[in-house]
């Protein structure tokens, strides 16, 4: 199934009360803005009609993310991103629409970063299986997979189901955002920046 216009879907009042109830429950650090989550709604009210446009006509763009370095179990470090407010906020409402699209064609056995599916599940499907006379439970961890993810291949997966020429230009953008780490701005051309986990 093709999908050619995603972005009245995620425009849509609904969607967006929700992503905007989610960004503010999840908190989390300012990006390179300085504007914090409890300044989003004021930052809404005066901006919205602007930057709904500027997503509508394809002109939007993302701001920086805010790098920040945390150290890792091994001792190495791991580079996180911090997305502005607002960008945090059209990711969301993204995500949500996107989501629903492709949940479809996942297996009904994946559990990670899916709606409604969480390790618990995962734990107890593999404790099914070893019920059922299985013996091994492969846990598999990419390493540097965020790091390595690539742009072209990523749109072209994209474009399979979505011809909404604004919002593939907006995740484009999106992914190609720099990175300001240390008061240096870097560009990406490839991999993706990770989130600060929630606590």
């Amino acid at each position: 199934m093709e999908y050619k216009s995603v972005m009245g879907a995620i425009l849509s009042k609904e969607n967006l009360l929700r992503a905007y109830k989610r960004v503010v429950s999840n908190g989390g650090a300012p990006g390179v803005d300085g504007i914090k989550v409890g300044e989003l709604k004021a930052y809404l009210q005066a901006h919205w009609e602007g930057i709904q446009r500027e997503l509508l006509d394809g002109d939007y763009r993302p701001a920086q993310v805010r790098g920040v370095e945390i150290p890792k179990a091994n001792g190495g470090k791991r580079l996180l991103g911090i997305p502005t407010v607002m960008d945090r906020f059209i990711q969301q409402a993204v995500q949500q629409v996107l989501s629903r699209l492709w949940d479809m064609d996942f297996s009904e056995y994946s559990y990670g970063f899916r709606p409604g599916r969480n390790a618990q599940q995962a734990l107890l499907q593999a404790t099914q299986y070893i019920n059922e006379g299985y013996q091994d439970v492969i846990d598999l961890d990419l390493k540097s997979f965020f790091d390595k993810v690539n742009h072209d291949k990523i749109m072209a997966l994209l474009r399979k189901k979505i011809q909404d020429k604004a919002l593939l230009r907006l995740i484009r953008r999106y992914l190609q955002s720099g990175i300001m780490l240390g008061g240096v701005s870097q560009q990406r051309e490839e991999g993706t920046p990770q989130s600060l986990p929630r606590c």
